[in-house]
């Protein structure tokens, strides 16, 4: 071992108002293109079917990510804010102060084909006995929580659970009738870290073992559906001068080969789906959609309404090392599908809490005199864009389910 360590350092970008150091101890393609829309004065009439069978298997060589956001308040929210029991403060806009409800009731038309109408019953029997790991930082755990949210509602009380396992970073929801579990384990790197707790992670430094993740994945391989993300956490570099350091590119490419060499040798992926969820916009900049001043995603209630419309916190080459990545492991001969929700996302300057959502530190006088400041435009609200990600994931999983 060489006795001068290589480190790395990347901005901690989970808190918006915190910025940490992450140190890696080391030895020595375009999204897809979505077009958006408004539905205004033309009515789409391309509405959901009911789901079937011969419904997600119609999908097969569907572009799911090329499409358009249309208004659609028959069909959405999928569920209500107020009936699950289980959304925490950060997700809960409407109870946090927001008056608006029209971020909930967009819905997503894929330009090819028709995502089937959610029916939780028919997605609850067809995962009996499946276990799903959503594994990844705190996007993850929202998509896990609209999960959650969207099959509860049918399950009746006593017949559903959620619960912290003891000793490890995991959450589980059980629905007990249809022997389902949909968990969440928090690995916001992937590998090991000192910010593995779950809650208590807000430290100054952060450091990270590249060379180590069988601490946190072997609480994965008894998955029948995995569902990665990591990208947050990956922001920019820190001071050259008191790190010897390597770029935020670099430090993903690593962690995704040690993942990527840990899932090819120990899941057996005749049993087991595996998903990576792309990265999701930051609306942070309001200049990126014509607004004048220093303003965000505050007070925003519209869909950006520009075809290809790109924010300017979304890094491309993050999105292209981890698309090298999956192809690399393809022609090992293990396929993980990428989930692109990189481009419909970008419009969904809407769909952020900003300031309605709980905060878990106090806010300081100078934030609270300028609510731009720690308006959250990093997560977002529930019911919201994240159900979309988990329709379109679930058309995925219930295509090749057998």
């Amino acid at each position: 071992m060489e006795k001068k360590r290589r480190m790395v350092g990347i901005w901690d970008v989970k808190h918006m108002f915190e910025s940490s150091i992450i140190i890696f101890f080391i030895i020595g393609a375009l999204a897809t293109t979505a077009v958006y829309y408004v539905n205004s004065d033309e009515q789409d009439t391309s509405l959901p079917v009911t789901p079937s069978v011969n419904v997600y298997e119609s999908l097969n060589g569907c572009d799911l990510f090329s499409g358009k956001w249309v208004y659609d308040n028959e069909s959405y929210p999928l569920y209500k804010e107020a009936q699950c029991p289980y959304l925490p403060g950060e997700f809960s806009c409407g109870q946090y102060g927001r008056t608006d409800f029209k971020y909930q009731q967009w819905r997503w038309q894929p330009n090819g084909c028709n995502l089937p109408r959610f029916d939780a019953k028919v997605i609850l029997r067809r995962l009996r006995g499946k276990r799903i790991i959503f594994v990844g930082d705190s996007v993850n755990r929202n998509q896990w929580l609209s999960m959650v949210c969207m099959l509860q509602s049918v399950i009746p009380l006593g017949l559903k659970k959620m619960q912290k396992v003891a000793n490890v970073s995991l959450f589980t929801f059980k629905a007990f009738e249809y022997n389902v579990s949909i968990d969440f384990y928090w690995a916001p790197l992937l590998v090991e870290s000192n910010a593995d707790h779950p809650s208590k992670h807000k430290r100054i430094d952060r450091v990270i073992n590249i060379q180590s993740i069988e601490k946190h994945a072997k609480n994965w391989v008894d998955a029948d559906i995995l569902v990665f993300n990591s990208y947050l956490w990956y922001g920019s570099f820190v001071d050259s001068e008191k790190y010897n350091i390597v770029s935020n590119h670099d430090g993903y490419k690593m962690v995704l080969e040690k993942w990527s060499n840990w899932l090819a040798t120990h899941i057996d992926h005749k049993r087991t789906q595996s998903y990576f969820m792309s990265m999701t916009a930051t609306h942070k900049r309001g200049i990126d959609w014509g607004m004048q001043g220093d303003g965000n995603c505050l007070n925003e209630t519209e869909p950006v309404m520009k075809d290809n419309f790109w924010e300017s916190g979304s890094d491309l080459k993050m999105m292209r090392i981890l698309e090298s990545t999956l192809d690399k492991l393809k022609a090992r001969g293990v396929n993980v599908q990428l989930v692109n929700i990189t481009q419909l996302t970008q419009f969904r300057k809407d769909g952020h809490p900003s300031i309605h959502r709980m905060f878990y530190s106090t806010l300081k006088a100078k934030q609270l005199s300028n609510p731009k400041r720690y308006a959250d435009c990093t997560h977002w609200c529930l019911p919201g864009v994240p159900d979309t990600w988990n329709e379109l994931i679930l058309a995925y999983i219930l295509q090749r389910l057998k």
